[in-house]
Order: C-alpha cells, then sequence, then structure tokens
C-alpha cells in the first residue's frame, strides 16, 4: 500500500484511497446476487486512477527513476492525466500530457488547471478510432526520448498495482466474500491489481474483464470505434494475460448510458459511462450466480466529468 503523510503533515495525497463500498438497493432484480459498488469517484480527482498515478511516482521516486528537476510525460484519455496532474502538482513535478479532442472536455479542462502543458491531437468526428491512442503513444514515446523527461508508460508500468491491491485489501475488509468480480479494462491495472487479492481470498472468484460492443478487441478480435472514456483503447493491454480474467464480455455503449442515468435517479450514484458498463454487466453474472453470492464492481469517475459531452 501506498504510505503518504500523516498527522499535521498530510496534503491531499492522502486522501486518496479508502473509497466506501455500498449495496446497490434498488436496480438489482430479486433473486439476483448482491451487486456492490466501490465508489471511486470520491478520490480527489474524481477517479480510481488518482491510486494508479500515486502509486506510479511514488515507487519512481523510490526507485531514484524520478527526481525532483525533472518532467513527468504521459499521454492519456483524461483520467490517468488528470490524476498524474494532481499528484504531480502536490510533488512539485512539471508534466507534460499528449491527448485527444475526443475526450470529454471537463477532464482536460483539470488537466491544465492542475498546471499540466496539454497537446491536443485531432480525433475523427469524436470518435475513440483504433488508431487514435497508438498515435498519442507515438508522440508521447518521443518526450520519453529526452533524458530530463519521465515517461511513466502507463500502459505497462507494473508499479500500478501496488494502488490497486491496496483497493482489493478494502474490499475485502467490507466484503469478506465475493464471488465475482466484473470491470471494463483501459489499462487493465485495476483490474489485474484488484481481482489479484479477491482471488487470492477466494479462489473460485470468476474475474469478468469489458469492454464496448462496438469495439469488441478482446472478445472477438475486431477492432472498433466508441465513445467511452478511458477503455477499449484499440490493442490489448499488456498488463492483461489470459491468466489474469476468466471472462469477457461485449456490453452495448446505449445500455451503458441509459444504466448511467438509472444509477444517478434510482441509486443516488453518479457516475460516467464505464460505471454504467460495469453495473450492466454486473446484474447480467448477478443474475447467473443467484441469492446469497457477491459481485463486486466499480464506479470509475464522476458524471459530473459529462455533463457537456453528452451522456446526461
Amino acid at each position: 500500500m501506498i504510505k503518504t503523510e500523516s498527522g499535521a503533515d498530510q496534503n491531499i495525497l492522502s486522501a486518496i484511497g479508502n473509497t466506501p463500498l455500498i449495496k446497490l438497493r434498488h436496480i438489482p432484480e430479486k433473486g439476483c446476487a448482491d451487486i456492490y459498488l466501490k465508489l471511486e469517484y470520491l478520490n480527489p480527482t474524481g477517479s480510481y486512477k488518482d491510486r494508479m498515478a500515486l502509486a506510479m511516482i511514488s515507487e519512481a521516486e523510490r526507485k531514484g527513476e524520478l527526481k525532483q528537476g525533472m518532467t513527468v510525460v504521459e499521454c492519456t484519455a483524461g483520467g490517468t492525466g488528470t490524476s498524474l496532474a494532481l499528484v504531480c502538482s502536490a510533488k512539485g513535478y512539471r508534466f507534460k500530457v499528449v491527448s485527444s479532442d475526443a475526450f470529454a472536455p471537463e477532464k482536460l479542462k483539470m488537466i491544465a488547471l492542475f498546471g499540466a502543458e496539454l497537446e491536443l491531437l485531432k480525433s475523427e468526428n469524436g470518435q475513440i478510432t483504433p488508431d487514435l491512442i497508438p498515435r498519442m503513444i507515438g508522440m508521447v514515446k518521443e518526450l520519453g526520448e529526452d533524458k530530463e523527461n519521465f515517461w511513466t508508460h502507463q500502459f505497462e508500468n507494473e508499479d500500478q498495482l501496488v494502488g490497486y491491491k491496496a483497493m482489493g485489501q478494502e474490499i475485502l475488509a467490507v466484503q469478506k466474500n465475493v464471488d465475482a468480480f466484473v470491470s471494463a479494462v483501459g489499462t487493465g491495472g485495476m483490474f489485474v491489481g484488484v481481482s489479484a487479492v479477491l482471488k487470492e481470498a477466494n479462489p473460485h472468484l470468476r474475474r469478468i474483464i469489458l469492454e464496448p460492443a462496438s469495439a469488441p478487441l478482446i472478445s472477438k478480435g475486431l477492432k472498433g470505434s466508441h465513445k467511452v472514456d478511458g477503455i477499449g483503447v484499440g490493442f490489448i493491454p499488456p498488463l492483461l494475460h489470459d491468466d489474469t480474467y476468466d471472462e469477457v464480455l461485449a456490453v452495448d455503449e446505449r445500455d451503458a448510458r441509459a444504466m448511467a442515468k438509472r444509477l444517478a435517479s434510482e441509486e443516488g450514484v453518479m457516475a460516467g459511462t464505464s460505471t454504467g458498463l460495469n453495473v450492466v454487466a454486473a446484474l447480467k453474472i448477478a443474475s447467473e450466480l443467484g441469492p446469497g453470492k457477491a459481485v463486486v464492481t466499480v464506479a470509475c469517475d464522476h458524471g459530473m466529468k459529462y455533463l457537456s459531452a453528452g451522456l446526461f
């Protein structure tokens, strides 16, 4: 677990983690397993990516790879970038970001407000096409060749698992018996880190990863476009090996958006499209498992980030 300052020396980084795990009360139908939702939007930037950013930067400092005076660089759909911008601001590092106009403008504005330098790639009609993330990676790779820059390599960086394993431990502290863990994947780090901890506690855990039905690369080998920030990145995430998950489900983006609205109006949970996608799949798994079982999924980020993006 990442340690931050304590007592009178606490700063904003001490607010990362220890988010609530709630039980959905109204959306699940009778005869289903219980569905628990980890409210990761209560992290400082409103995203579970805060755990990842703090872990990657703290571990790089510990290893001597990142030192004061260096500049952190990364490409991002907005979530990781916002979290890294927060951590870099709190720790005193400059931060350069490569992103795109395809992603929620609220996220891009937050990155800039935290003091980061932002460069945007033009998208194709606002779509997250299969080539968009690879193009962004190519740009940040050039920045990473400068020895004064530290590229966090979010898609390959296993240090993020330190933060996400702490998240798994938090889940078990509240709900000791977890029968299934369900989540959409971007880098795959959150799914891999959390499910590793839950699998150790329950060897029979069902581990289900999710992707948009219009871009079923993992489930069907087909690339496609979609508008769900942070997931379906156009390639198989390097951290996501075959032995880290059991099943893949493709979820219709329209169902995910409808569920995000239901979560707000019926459960008081205002979250983004990826959270809607998570809950749609969690309901399917809960109906298969039946009463007396527990399904856990994640409220990835806050719905306030999507007010101008058409979600609501």
